[in-house]
């Protein structure tokens, strides 16, 4: 019987402040999820009214070259495939409600592998097609003035470079740190917790 008494005054001293309480861990789970919600569909809204745009310029308005056509074309459709792309993912963000803490955790894990996924493949295929299709879609608007062609394509180069070097690493890092974060803070409560 001692030995049950220590062992509750031991468990009595444990330190527990930094413990979330229930209502905390939800609220974390519920900003989480619409926070993530809240990106996708903010990207699938875009996309689609870009997609829809250059398709309406591609129907609208009488351009000379084929090529045009060609790069309005991948543009709208690079914008459809990352639209798409986005309206996969989002069942599983709301089927995100009231789960255990193991549950969150190995959903932030497959969060995290979607996240590789996605800067790997989708990004790469998007970007992709969004930049040959513009270097298609410029080329009408500057292929009998050579400067202009150099100064044109210079420009993409250089953005498209800064996109791809500089922005993309960083915005990676950014949603893994927050991930990770996250992911660290449920394994801390379920390794006290166990």
């Amino acid at each position: 019987m001692n030995n049950l008494d220590d062992l509750k005054s031991l468990w009595h001293t444990a330190k527990t402040d930094s413990l979330p309480t229930a209502k905390e861990m939800m609220q974390l789970i519920r900003k989480f999820r619409n926070q993530k919600l809240r990106s996708k569909w903010l990207v699938i809204i875009s996309s689609l009214v870009l997609g829809g745009l250059i398709t309406g310029v591609m129907f609208y308005v009488h351009f000379k070259l084929f090529t045009t056509y060609v790069g309005s074309g991948l543009m709208a459709f690079s914008s459809l495939v990352l639209a798409m792309d986005k309206m996969m993912s989002i069942k599983r963000f709301y089927q995100l409600d009231d789960h255990s803490n193991i549950d969150f955790l190995a959903f932030i894990e497959q969060t995290r592998k979607n996240q590789v996924y996605y800067y790997t493949q989708t990004m790469v295929t998007v970007v992709f097609l969004c930049s040959v299709g513009l270097l298609l879609y410029v080329y009408e608007l500057t292929y009998q003035h050579p400067l202009w062609c150099i100064g044109a394509y210079s420009f993409i180069a250089v953005y498209y470079a800064i996109l791809w070097f500089v922005i993309r690493p960083r915005a990676f890092r950014r949603d893994a740190e927050k991930l990770d974060a996250t992911r660290r803070r449920i394994e801390s409560i379920l390794n006290q917790l166990k």
